[in-house]
């Protein structure tokens, strides 16, 4: 059974994909948290491929919550 993934948001951004809900550095992302999100986005917000150019998440690893 593999670990769900979670994210924290490090810039404040407005999710163009979410009815253009905003998060504000420091929630979790995706907001509620059992929301299904495509790996292609997690990539696009992990990443500088997005509007903002730098990337907006980052995965939070077991020790970080």
């Amino acid at each position: 059974m593999s670990e769900k993934r979670k994210f924290e948001v490090i810039q404040d951004f407005k999710d163009l994909e979410d009815k253009n809900k905003v998060y504000s550095k420091g929630d979790r992302y995706p907001y509620p948290a059992n929301r299904k999100i495509e790996d292609e986005r997690l990539e696009e917000l992990l990443s500088s491929k997005n509007k903002q150019g730098r990337p907006v998440i980052k995965e939070v690893t077991e020790g970080e919550e």
